[in-house]
């Protein structure tokens, strides 16, 4: 392939990537979104592989890395169950930044690279790769962190070094100081050291950061860590003169970034203090050290037939999924009640709050799962004016995004977070395993309102409770 028509199909694929992530917004045409970014990463690679920068010795190295790539992530696809998405995620970012490190200490002491840029373009590409190991060195283990947080096989809770700021401070001017001996060696072996203990600092400074955010601002965490993810291979596109790499990172980087601005301001967090960590316990114990006024009362438990009694009697219903019903695989059996409510003229409408599960769109892929009509399904900003007007707010695992306390309670650690205001229905039930507190580790005075009640269990054995007992 000559390398004008590489040129055009790079071109072609960039044009597609921008289409897939315009498709992706909106959950109507996300299959299409995913259909473009598939053809597009298809005539990428193709382009690549069959373009001039490819010899005929390579081909087999390449075809060797793609079988095993094809086999881990049909592997994946085929037993990575949809609670498990976000961790996933994070494990794929961590790769990225793993291949920016490798390309770019390859890109380094390849021996072809040398002499070919002199002078200005020399220091130039020599930046290039020292700010590409940089990114994907950070983005490679704070993804390996955010993946122990979210599998459970790293506790939640932010691990708050003293003195940590200074600390990050001394780090980036360490950073600095060796990039520019860096720049000023003449050899590889030279330049070797210095970039090693860059790797270092920068792999330490992606755990410690991580490490220090809270079990709360994890969906953000992921966002952060995809735009990272973005840069990481923009930096490598620039390290291997690739234009399309470049312009991919760039989009992904960027658009990883407005989606973490986002997630901060449906959170009401300012994401400099995101990233300084230190909010979020860890979620599923009392909080009482946390701040804030603690609830009291009596909480009112409900049994699923006088749910299932409440639902039939209502005229308008708004459900409010969060990480329990992904946890109890309950998507399916909600959409049978939904079915059956509808059917019957109950006007059934799902609020979906921006940081619900541990990922944004968590609960927008699981709903679409199981066919949950997308005309239905609202953000929280489009039903939050409806609550008065609906007889029964259900709210199937979800805590922190529905807590009071973040609108009540000004020495709340979750104070001014946007939340869905399901006390104001007529009535509210929440169904939960225990008492136990969200995954802020804050408690919840909704459970305790005279209007609220709790429907304990497993959310997919009693939504299926709900079900017969609607049905008969």
């Amino acid at each position: 392939m000559s390398v004008t028509l590489a040129t055009v199909s790079y071109l072609g694929a960039t044009i597609l990537f921008i289409l897939s992530l315009g498709g992706l917004s909106n959950p109507e045409t996300s299959r299409r979104g995913n259909l473009y970014g598939m053809i597009g990463m298809s005539i990428a690679v193709l382009a690549t592989v069959l373009g001039p920068q490819v010899t005929a010795a390579g081909y087999a190295w390449i075809a060797g890395a793609m079988a095993l790539g094809a086999v881990v992530g049909i592997y994946a696809a085929r037993t990575v169950k949809m609670t498990q998405m976000p961790e996933l995620v994070a494990l794929m970012h961590s790769m990225v930044g793993l291949a920016a490190m490798l390309v770019g200490f390859a890109n380094y002491i390849d021996p072809a690279a040398a002499g070919v840029f002199q002078g200005v373009e020399k220091t130039i590409h020599e930046v290039e790769i020292y700010i590409g190991i940089l990114i994907g060195a950070v983005t490679f283990s704070g993804s390996i962190i955010a993946f122990g947080k979210l599998s459970g096989k790293i506790s939640g809770s932010p691990v708050l070094l003293p003195g940590r700021h200074f600390m990050n401070l001394a780090g980036l001017l360490v950073v600095v100081y060796f990039g520019g001996v860096f720049i000023n060696t003449h050899t590889v072996a030279d330049g070797m050291t210095p970039l090693i203990v860059m790797t270092v600092i920068a792999l330490l400074f992606g755990i410690h950061m991580v490490m220090a955010i809270g079990g709360a601002d994890m969906p953000v965490v992921v966002s952060m860590l995809n735009s990272y993810s973005g840069w990481a291979a923009a930096a490598t596109g620039f390290m291997l003169s690739n234009d399309l790499l470049i312009v991919t990172g760039a989009l992904v980087g960027s658009s990883g970034a407005i989606l973490s601005y986002i997630m901060c301001k449906a959170m009401n967090r300012n994401f400099i203090s995101v990233i300084a960590g230190g909010f979020g316990t860890g979620g599923g114990a009392p909080a009482a050290a946390a701040g804030g006024a603690q609830p009291a009362g009596e909480v009112s438990p409900i049994l699923a037939a006088e749910t299932a009694e409440l639902l039939r009697d209502s005229k308008n219903v708004i459900i409010v999924p969060g990480y329990g019903m992904a946890v109890a695989q309950a998507q399916h059996t909600v959409f049978e009640i939904t079915k059956y409510l509808r059917d019957k003229g109950v006007n059934v409408r799902f609020g979906i709050h921006p940081v619900a599960g541990r990922m944004p769109g968590h609960m927008n892929v699981l709903l679409a799962e199981a066919k949950v009509p997308y005309d239905i399904v609202f953000e929280m900003d489009e039903l939050n004016d409806d609550f008065p007007d609906t007889d029964v707010a259900m709210v199937i695992g979800a805590n922190d995004i529905v807590n009071p306390a973040a609108q009540d309670d000004p020495t709340s650690p979750i104070a001014g977070m946007p939340v869905l205001e399901v006390w104001k229905a007529k009535t509210s039930i929440v169904m939960k395993r225990s008492m136990a507190s969200g995954y802020a580790g804050v408690d919840n005075p909704l459970f305790y309102k005279e209007n609220n009640h709790m429907l304990f269990g497993d959310a997919k054995k009693m939504l299926d409770e709900v079900l017969v007992a609607l049905k008969t």
